[in-house]
């Protein structure tokens, strides 16, 4: 019998391994075939795990998909502290005052106009709208960054997706966080002060936690210690917030983010941060691999005008958002016009974000949450860098002759 259940956990071991070799073949093979089509790397996770998924080739059945969730956890937890990376006390007093008060208005105008619309115009219930609308809020900044760097732009127009770009998805973390405690105080369909202040405190201690780790992580990796050292350290940190957080039942967003805000004002390490880039690509591999492993063909039937109708009404949102608060802000008209357009792509932050938000949904809904963020996201990814482009290009940021330039290098 003890050799039986031996073979037994070797078979079991030896099939979670195969899986993790499944999904980072698969992700990386779709990524040569993307990158043929100049499609960014996050389209061929999910395109890959749509494919070996449930929706078409059912390589993977769904139960082990919903057994990969923790994959999620983890990856916003790394995504997260990599976010607070950005928020530098010194930079935000010298130049990041307009910068916040330009992210504010830009995010909530994706947010207020895709909520109102998704609503009003198909019936979908407040929750689930709200929902949307805070997720609709956050920017995938790669590709912009990407197109920046490709054709060397500088200049004020620049300077400015940088701040608001570092800034926005601050601003949909924080608001999922509040959407989220709201959500579970009001799940039972009985309101109270106690059930409204209960989740709201659990949220607020995950920030008091991240906030006292930070200091606990500098004691422990000074910089004379070695690389791999430092590293393993962060990973501890970083995944014990993390799972304390799923404890409490409270998103680790909130509190990684803080833990790597703080750090990074206590200790000025931002050589951590590129350690961690290090050891992320194939947990964030993964990470949007499984997402596209949930996608519902069957449901994107259904939820595909959704989708599409989300697609254009979110670049509207931030369109007006963007021009609105750099109008009141006095901002150069380059800002004014141009800005909503580079800050249209839109996957990391907010498929983790779906991911989440599916646990505070029915499940129809849920399903519904998770369709129309992951083909909306195929579509930012593949129209994203163009947008980005043609921002830099209207702007000035980059000129015609620097665009031949680089055409011929």
């Amino acid at each position: 019998m003890e050799f039986i259940h031996h073979f037994i956990s070797i078979h079991d071991n030896a099939t979670t391994i195969l899986l993790l070799t499944l999904i980072l073949g698969a992700g990386f093979l779709m990524t040569r075939v993307t990158k043929l089509a100049k499609m960014p790397h996050v389209t061929g996770y999910l395109l890959a795990g749509i494919l070996i998924g449930p929706s078409v080739l059912k390589w993977v059945d769904i139960e082990t998909v919903r057994s990969l969730d923790f994959v999620t956890d983890i990856a916003l937890a790394i995504i997260a502290f990599s976010v607070g990376k950005f928020f530098k006390i010194s930079e935000l007093k010298s130049n990041g005052v307009k910068a916040i008060i330009l992210t504010i208005f830009e995010a909530s105008g994706a947010l207020i106009i895709v909520t109102l619309t998704m609503h009003y115009l198909f019936g979908l219930p407040w929750p689930f709208c709200i929902l949307l609308g805070v997720i609709g809020s956050a920017t995938a900044p790669a590709s912009t960054m990407m197109t920046i760097r490709q054709y060397n732009a500088k200049g004020p127009f620049v300077d400015t997706i940088l701040q608001v770009t570092a800034l926005d998805d601050a601003f949909a973390l924080i608001a999922f966080s509040v959407c989220a405690a709201f959500l579970q105080a009001l799940e039972t369909g009985h309101f109270s002060p106690a059930m409204l202040f209960l989740p709201l405190f659990k949220n607020v201690l995950s920030i008091g936690l991240g906030f006292g780790t930070a200091f606990v992580l500098k004691y422990l990796i000074a910089k004379r210690n070695s690389d791999d050292h430092r590293l393993v350290v962060l990973m501890i940190a970083i995944l014990g917030l993390s799972g304390t957080c799923a404890l409490l039942n409270v998103s680790p967003l909130l509190a990684c983010m803080v833990l790597g805000g703080t750090y990074r004002n206590i200790s000025d390490d931002e050589q951590l941060f590129r350690l961690l880039n290090f050891f992320a690509p194939p947990v964030l591999l993964t990470f949007f691999v499984v997402s596209g492993m949930k996608l519902d063909i069957v449901m994107l039937k259904v939820a595909g005008i959704m989708g599409v109708f989300y697609f254009f009404i979110r670049i509207v949102g931030k369109y007006i958002g963007s021009y609105t608060g750099a109008s009141l802000l006095k901002m150069d008209k380059e800002i004014r016009y141009f800005l909503g357009m580079a800050l249209t792509p839109q996957a990391g932050v907010s498929i983790g974000l779906a991911a989440l938000g599916q646990r505070l949904l029915p499940t129809d809904m849920a399903m519904l949450l998770n369709t129309i963020i992951l083909s909306s996201a195929v579509l930012y990814e593949m129209t994203g860098p163009a947008l980005a482009k043609a921002s830099l290009f209207l702007s000035g940021a980059i000129t015609r002759e620097v665009k031949v330039k680089t055409k011929k290098a």
